[in-house]
């Protein structure tokens, strides 16, 4: 009979309580002052319908989604969450045992969560989608308590404080966080966070921190728990209870056992020699470094430049004042390519002749002299092909003057929706605009090392080089217009109508799903060559763009959308660009696709897509048609519990309104 290792023996002993003593992670926590249902009633047909689009619709693949269906009061909304590190078919299946289990466990009741620890679920029947909630709070926790108690708390305490940073930080996929740290005495302690996606980064952070604070009404001399609230959830526990993720520290090494038999000699021998050839290296080393050391090269790539040290010093990026009124001969009416609110804009050429294009900001801008470099030092890191490139400025002589990479074919609202030109543009061109326009703003949104959120993507803020290759312009110039926004509100809402989404209109809420919204309608704009501000011939002598495309998709009739000047070209590709473009113009936010995902979809045409749901405005049509002047009221779109006396600013005035949060 083989024998068992006394360390063997020690470490099943240690760990045995982990496997027997797990804490049983299922839950469900009633809103019982929220009203009742009958089995009958219309509210459960709604959740039904919504509790099997939950587990069959794709878009959980990212870990999380909301739905809404019926008509108030019977109006469900609901919230399907996973674990970061859960996968798409295991995050299904754990919804619909869900959606099995806090029914049931809270019967009848119009609002309840519960879940598993690898999933989530939520239902109401009130709003909400982007409201942030800390109450109620439900604790689970691990019966077995923690050796040294002091210890580990405070190394749970902040490891927890660190993900929650991460989590808040965290990108349109997905606001989680998890790690491992020692805990000393063999142990190591690991943790988990969570914020849903319809949190803002400051949102995330006040619901983790409350979570966080609980944790000793709880657990705090256990060594496990969780505190779940309806906007977050936290966990940790002395042994991994998710799938590892890259960020993880390495567990604890194995402690050594102790040398048998006479070494002394071997051990006199490791202590000469090892320092000896360590000073042996380290000299080799240094001579090999001044020997073959070359000057530093910046590399580029076509999608994002080195950015950290490698950056262009400021004064490299300032040009002099009479340079600039050189290249542009005086700033000639023959070299004024358009005028807008923030200025005019001039054609130049430099004295290498580079053409460039030169905007001459107004001087009541409201900013100071150093803000305005560090604005322009930020915009110059983004280097994408699909974004217009920033090649310097001016400051001089009360003159704000911004230099960009001049392009000559104009910008896609000339061509789009001039007759005569929009012939140029077939639909291999089109879809090659649409794409770039897409990676651009991914770009924006997750892969440069600023999150932007532009704010104001419009058709005439798309220009075009010599190949109709698309440059997002307008970007990053958010503190030059815009002093008193907030991360995540502003009190004055700058942009244009038709492009703006409900959210930011109506509340002054804005994030990466609004800009989707504004891609949607560009998208839309493209295949039918028309101006979401055109009137359609329905139903409804209003009709906008949005609602034309809607109620056409609806009816099967689709290809009604479609440009009549787009003869050639695969008609499948059109079609689901008209459905993609639904898909991002959906009214609540978090439903909308990513950018991530929308690049996804339009380079796979065997993606499933999801079904979307109605667009924004719909009833509201002909009231929005009568708002073309510079200023209009909000309450004109609001209800009347979202009545405001602030008022919008249509973009006649053409202001850059980027948004810029530092990654």
């Amino acid at each position: 009979m083989p024998t068992i290792s006394p360390l063997l023996l020690l470490s099943f002993l240690t760990y045995l309580p982990i496997l027997t003593a797990q804490p049983d992670l299922r839950y469900a926590s009633c809103f019982n002052d929220r009203g009742n249902y009958t089995n009958t009633s219309t509210y459960q047909s709604s959740f039904n319908i919504l509790v099997s689009e939950l587990t069959s619709n794709t878009q959980i693949d990212y870990g999380f989604n909301n739905f809404s269906h019926g008509q108030s009061p019977d109006r469900v909304s609901l919230i399907g969450l996973c674990r970061g590190d859960v996968k798409p078919n295991e995050c299904r299946s754990c919804l619909n045992n869900a959606s099995i289990l806090v029914p049931k466990s809270c019967p009848n009741r119009k609002e309840a969560m519960g879940g598993y620890d690898e999933c989530f679920l939520r239902y109401s029947n009130r709003s909400i989608f982007g409201v942030m909630e800390t109450d109620p709070s439900y604790y689970l926790w691990n019966p077995n308590n923690a050796t040294d108690v002091e210890n580990y708390n405070k190394v749970v305490s902040d490891l927890l404080g660190r993900l929650r940073i991460k989590a808040a930080a965290g990108d349109s996929l997905g606001k989680y966080a998890a790690a491992n740290e020692s805990a000393g005495n063999f142990q190591t302690a690991f943790g988990a966070v969570q914020c849903t996606l319809d949190l803002s980064e400051q949102e995330c952070s006040d619901c983790l921190t409350a979570a966080i604070s609980e944790i000793p009404k709880c657990c705090s001399t256990k060594t496990g728990g969780r505190v779940i609230k309806p906007s977050c959830n936290i966990g940790y526990e002395n042994y991994r209870f998710f799938e590892p993720v890259a960020e993880d520290s390495p567990p604890p090494p194995s402690p050594l056992l102790p040398p048998t038999g006479d070494d002394k000699t071997s051990r006199t021998i490791i202590a000469v020699v090892v320092p000896i050839a360590a000073i042996i290296i380290l000299i080799i080393s240094i001579f090999i470094y001044f020997r073959i050391r070359k000057p530093r090269e910046t590399i580029h790539t076509d999608d994002e430049a080195e950015l950290d040290d490698e950056i262009k010093p400021t004064d490299s990026l300032q040009l002099d004042f009479e340079t600039i009124r050189n290249a542009t001969d005086n700033f000639s009416e023959g070299n004024k390519l358009g005028q807008g609110g923030f200025g005019p804009v001039y054609k130049g050429k430099l004295y290498n002749g580079e053409e460039i294009a030169v905007k001459r900001l107004s001087k009541n801008s409201g900013q100071g002299d150093i803000e305005f470099k560090n604005e322009v030092m930020l915009v110059a890191k983004l280097q994408h092909r699909n974004l217009v490139r920033l090649l310097g400025f001016c400051l001089e002589r009360r003159e704000r003057l911004l230099v960009y990479e001049f392009l000559p074919n104009k910008s896609l609202d000339y061509l789009l929706f001039d007759p005569s030109q929009r012939a140029k543009l077939d639909w291999e061109l089109r879809y090659k605009i649409i794409v770039g326009i897409a990676r651009g703003l991914l770009y924006l949104h997750e892969d440069s090392r600023l999150r932007i959120i532009h704010r104001d993507l419009k058709a005439s803020n798309i220009l075009l080089d010599k190949e109709l290759n698309p440059k997002i312009s307008d970007f990053g110039m958010t503190r030059l217009f815009v002093i008193d926004q907030t991360q995540s509100n502003t009190s004055r809402i700058v942009g244009t109508y038709g492009y703006m989404a409900p959210e930011y209109l109506m509340r002054g809420q804005f994030f990466i799903k609004s800009d989707v919204f504004s891609f949607g309608v560009l998208l839309l704009e493209v295949i039918s060559g028309k101006k979401n501000s055109s009137t359609f011939h329905g139903e409804n002598s209003h009709d906008d763009l949005l609602s034309f495309a809607w109620k056409s998709w609806r009816e099967g009739a689709a290809s009604n959308v479609i440009d009549p000047m787009l003869n050639n070209g695969s008609r499948n590709e059109m079609m689901r660009c008209i459905h993609i473009g639904l898909l991002c113009v959906q009214e609540n936010a978090p439903n909308r696709p990513t950018m991530a995902s929308v690049s996804l979809m339009l380079s796979s045409h065997s993606l499933s897509l999801p079904l979307p749901s109605q667009p924004p405005f719909l009833t509201n049509s002909s009231s929005l048609s009568e708002m073309n002047s510079t200023e209009y009221s909000l309450s004109r779109v609001t209800t009347s519990s979202e009545r405001r006396s602030n008022s919008v600013e249509a973009s006649k005035n053409e202001v850059s309104i980027s948004e810029l949060y530092p990654r």
